[in-house]
C-alpha cells in the first residue's frame, strides 16, 4: 500500500481560511471595521482577504500549497497583510475563537447574502454574545463523491483536532468555563455538528432535505464538520477555533492530510478503516470544547477511551503511511509536542487572566500573538 499512498498524497494539497476578530487599538472591545480594512488591504492579497457575517470579523484565505513551509509563509504572508491594514485604522487583529470582549447586539455585515440570513434567521442570530471564528482547512483536489466519502472516514478523528485548537475560553466579558465557546455559539446554527454518514448520492439528498425544509438558506449555510466546499474541490474541515500560534493551523492540515491518504489508500486496497459510535462523537465533541487538552474521548484505532496525548500518539502512528512521504510526520510530531508544551491556546488566554484578572491582559497576549 506504500506505493499508493505516496501517490494519493501527492496529489493532495492544503489551503487554510482564518477568521478573526477586529479589535479597537485603545480598548479591548470588537469593533465593526471589516468594510474599513478590506478597503485599505485593496488588490494586495488578490481577493485574498473576505467579509464574514458580523462587521467585527474578517477573513483570509491561503493559496492551495504542498509543503507545510508553503503553508506556513502563506499564513504569514496574509496574516501580515492584514495586521498592518489594521493598524492603519488603529485596529487590531486578533486569532480567538471568540470576541473576548464584545458588544450586543453584533452588527451584521451589510451584504445582500448576510442581510438575507439575518431576516431569515433572527433568532439564531439573537443567541450569538460573541463572533465565532474558526479556522477551516481545504484538502484538495478531490471531486464531490471523494470529498464527501474522505469526510465520513475523518469523522472519528475531529474530537481531536477540536481538542488541540480550543481557543476560546473567554467570551463577550465572561469566562464560558471551557476551552471552545465558539463551539457552544456554533451550535446555535440547526445544520452545526458533525457530518452525518453518507455515500454515493447521499450529500446531495441531505442538502435538498435541508434546504426544502429551511433549515439552510443556501448550501454555503451547511455547517457540518467536515463537508464538501461550494467554492473549491476540496474537502473543508471545519472543526478548529481560529488560534494564534502559527504552528496549530499547520499541524491540523497536515494530520488531516496524513489521515486522508491513509484512509484513502486503505479503501482503495480494499482494507477496514475505523469508524465510530454516532452518540459517542457527538459527546467527544462536547467534551473537547468543554476541556480542551485535558479531554478523554474514543480512540478510533483501539475503540476505548484515551487522553488527548494518547489518541494524538495513536493519529500519527495510524497515518504514518501518508505523514512520512515529505518528512510530514517528523514535522506533525514537532509541532504536536510544541502545542502541548504551550497547553494550547485556551491555556494561554487563561494565563493571561490569571496574572492580573484582566480581561484587557487576554487580548493584548492575543494581539502579540497573532503578529507574525
Amino acid at each position: 500500500m506504500a506505493s499508493s499512498v505516496e501517490q494519493i498524497r501527492d496529489v493532495l494539497t492544503l489551503g487554510l481560511e482564518e477568521e478573526f476578530v477586529l479589535v479597537d487599538g485603545r480598548e479591548p472591545v470588537t469593533v465593526p471595521r471589516a468594510e474599513a480594512v478590506l478597503a485599505r488591504i485593496g488588490g494586495r492579497l488578490d481577493g485574498r482577504m473576505h467579509r464574514e457575517l458580523f462587521q467585527t470579523q474578517i477573513e483570509t484565505n491561503t493559496l492551495p500549497r504542498v509543503t507545510a513551509a508553503e503553508l506556513r509563509a502563506d499564513l504569514a504572508e496574509t496574516r501580515g497583510a492584514a495586521i498592518e491594514a489594521a493598524a492603519g485604522l488603529d485596529t487590531r487583529l486578533v486569532a480567538s475563537g471568540a470576541g473576548v470582549l464584545s458588544r450586543r447586539p453584533l452588527p451584521v455585515t451589510q451584504s445582500p447574502r448576510y442581510l438575507e440570513i439575518a431576516r431569515r434567521f433572527p433568532d439564531v442570530l439573537a443567541e450569538f454574545e460573541s463572533e465565532p471564528s474558526g479556522c477551516h482547512i481545504h484538502l484538495g483536489t478531490l471531486d464531490r463523491d471523494r470529498a464527501v466519502l474522505l469526510g465520513t472516514r475523518l469523522r472519528p478523528w475531529m474530537p481531536l483536532l477540536q481538542s488541540l485548537a480550543g481557543n476560546s475560553p473567554f467570551a463577550a466579558g465572561r469566562d464560558r468555563g471551557c476551552a471552545s465557546w465558539r463551539y457552544f455559539e456554533f451550535q446555535h446554527w440547526p445544520s452545526a455538528g458533525p457530518a452525518p454518514s453518507l455515500t454515493g448520492g447521499g450529500y446531495e439528498r441531505a442538502v435538498r432535505r435541508l434546504m426544502e425544509s429551511g433549515t439552510v438558506m443556501d448550501r454555503k449555510m451547511i455547517y457540518w464538520f467536515t463537508r464538501p466546499s461550494e467554492r473549491w474541490p476540496t474537502l473543508e474541515i471545519r472543526v478548529a477555533d481560529v488560534n494564534p500560534d502559527l504552528n496549530v493551523p499547520v499541524l491540523l492540515a497536515l494530520l488531516v492530510r496524513g489521515l486522508a491518504a491513509t484512509i484513502l489508500a486503505a479503501l482503495q486496497a480494499d482494507q477496514p478503516v475505523p469508524g465510530t459510535d454516532e452518540h459517542r462523537l457527538i459527546e467527544d465533541h462536547r467534551l473537547a470544547a468543554r476541556f480542551g487538552l485535558a479531554a478523554e474521548g474514543l480512540d478510533p484505532v483501539s475503540g476505548t477511551l484515551a487522553s488527548a496525548e494518547e489518541r494524538a500518539a495513536s493519529l500519527l502512528e495510524f497515518s504514518r503511511p501518508g505523514l512520512e512521504p515529505g518528512g510530514d510526520l517528523e514535522t506533525a510530531a514537532l509541532l504536536l509536542a510544541e502545542v502541548r508544551a504551550t497547553g494550547g491556546g485556551a491555556a494561554q488566554q487563561r494565563a493571561d487572566f490569571q496574572v492580573r484578572g484582566s480581561l484587557s491582559d487576554v487580548v493584548d497576549g492575543l494581539v502579540k500573538r497573532t503578529a507574525v
